[in-house]
């Protein structure tokens, strides 16, 4: 059920940001009086699950989800229609409009996509404002989840991030982000400074390190807090009650839930003392161990501990007109964000390109529950990705079509259609190549994750 919810909110995204996207096209082209002959959510190679014509466009939906588009006449794209180039040139095809017209025709989808980002994060914060754990009120420092952390650039739980390559993170989720490009980080391990280097493929070595463990990175550190107990828990008479902090074991103080795992595991099937704070008071309980080292009781989350106050995380709301400048500002660090990763990813040095997923890796990015904020946010960083990619130089995208007008405008000399027919294979093979080594990648780790279990 959970994947199948992560489909069908991959497939409600990619249907929003297609049909927006071509719409920038279609309303460029008829604002030139440019003829439109198709509109297509998704491909139809050979037959489509719905059509319908109005006017001269026929407007339908493809059955393979790989993407859209508008058919223009007069222009050599992914249809390939060599024939109609061959016909003399009508007033109402792409090739006989002027070169900046053609510019803004070709621009139109990567426009909107960018606006789309932007107006959804605008509305992301004027509606949910935004909420975020700062990295200073990280009291217990970091919990380390996966080994890589410490085998890779030496991280221990416990340990304070103070800078990453001369820069203090200002939020918890930054951290990770910040250590893609390697360098340098220091820490504050048990009151003193320590320097940490960050290998330069520090990327590429999670990637690897993905295929074989699903633990989470890095997490704050956090108390043992009961949020409550199973049903088959020994300890639900024990007088523990749900908000109750366990904070040591026969004596000994524990005051981070990562301290008490190891010893629980040692002491399987046997009976200990637990502190616990109870509303300022030290109460004591007898605790017992089950078989697998387990006392059958459920963390408190995120928000219980933030309630609770043993976790300052800052929210701010903003106003609808506060919103506006703040989407804007918080759209333009996500895609500087996203442009970083790409150059990280043309680097085969630093190994991210390992990191490459298709449409099982973008579906992963969606929660196994229904949560429109989580939805909304991802769509606007996958219009902001789409309008990015769109726009490189790359014949068949928008970005071929757009370097090759502006070689027009520059030279004055319009590219032959042979040379565009040609581009557009060279196109076709590139990104069916990427799409490919994308995708396989997906295949790849999902092989390697089933023999890892």
């Amino acid at each position: 059920m959970d994947t199948l919810i992560k489909i069908g909110q991959l497939l409600l995204s990619l249907s929003i940001l297609i049909v927006l996207h071509e719409l920038g096209h279609f309303l460029f082209a008829r604002l030139f009086k440019t003829r439109v002959e198709k509109f297509y959510l998704f491909f139809d190679p050979w037959f489509s699950l719905f059509k319908i014509k109005k006017g001269e466009t026929e407007y339908g939906i493809g059955w393979l989800p790989l993407g859209g588009y508008v058919k223009i006449s007069g222009m050599i794209d992914e249809s390939m229609d060599k024939e109609q180039m061959k016909q003399p040139e009508q007033p109402y095809e792409f090739r006989s409009k002027k070169a900046w017209q053609r510019l803004l025709i070709m621009l139109g989808g990567v426009i909107v996509n960018f606006i789309l980002g932007f107006v959804i994060y605008t509305f992301i914060l004027f509606n949910w404002g935004e909420t975020y754990l700062p990295n200073e009120n990280m009291i217990g420092g970091i919990q380390v989840g996966d080994s890589v952390m410490t085998e890779a650039v030496g991280l221990q739980t416990g340990d304070k991030i103070v800078s990453i390559n001369g820069e203090a993170p200002e939020r918890f989720s930054q951290i990770i982000r910040r250590m893609f490009k390697g360098g340098e980080m220091v820490v504050e391990r048990d009151g003193e400074l320590v320097n940490l280097e960050i290998p330069y493929n520090f990327a590429g070595i999670l990637s690897t390190n993905r295929i074989k463990s699903k633990k989470s990175l890095i997490t704050p550190r956090i108390p043992f807090v009961i949020a409550s107990f199973s049903d088959s828990s020994l300890n639900k008479n024990s007088g523990l009650m749900p908000e109750d902090r366990i904070i040591g074991l026969n004596g000994k103080t524990m005051l981070y839930f990562d301290q008490y795992p190891a010893v629980l595991d040692t002491s399987k099937g046997k009976s200990l003392t637990c502190q616990a704070l109870r509303k300022g008071d030290t109460l004591n309980f007898d605790l017992q161990i089950d078989k697998n080292g387990l006392i059958g009781v459920a963390l408190a989350g995120i928000s219980d501990l933030q309630r609770l106050g043993y976790l300052e995380l800052v929210t701010k709301k903003y106003s609808f007109f506060q919103s506006i400048p703040a989407g804007y500002n918080y759209a333009k660090t996500q895609l500087l964000d996203y442009i970083d990763d790409f150059k990280l990813i043309l680097d085969f040095k630093s190994g991210a390109h390992k990191g490459m997923g298709g449409f099982a890796a973008i579906g992963s990015l969606f929660p196994p529950t229904w949560d429109w904020q989580s939805f909304w946010e991802i769509t606007a960083l996958l219009s902001l990705m789409l309008a990015f990619l769109n726009v490189l130089p790359i014949p068949l995208l928008d970005g071929g079509h757009v370097m090759f007008v502006l070689y027009e405008m520059i030279t004055g000399r319009k590219p032959s259609d042979k040379f565009m027919e040609y581009a557009q294979y060279v196109g076709m093979v590139l990104l069916l190549f990427l799409l490919l080594y994308a995708n396989g990648n997906d295949v790849y780790r999902w092989i390697a994750g089933m023999k890892g279990n």
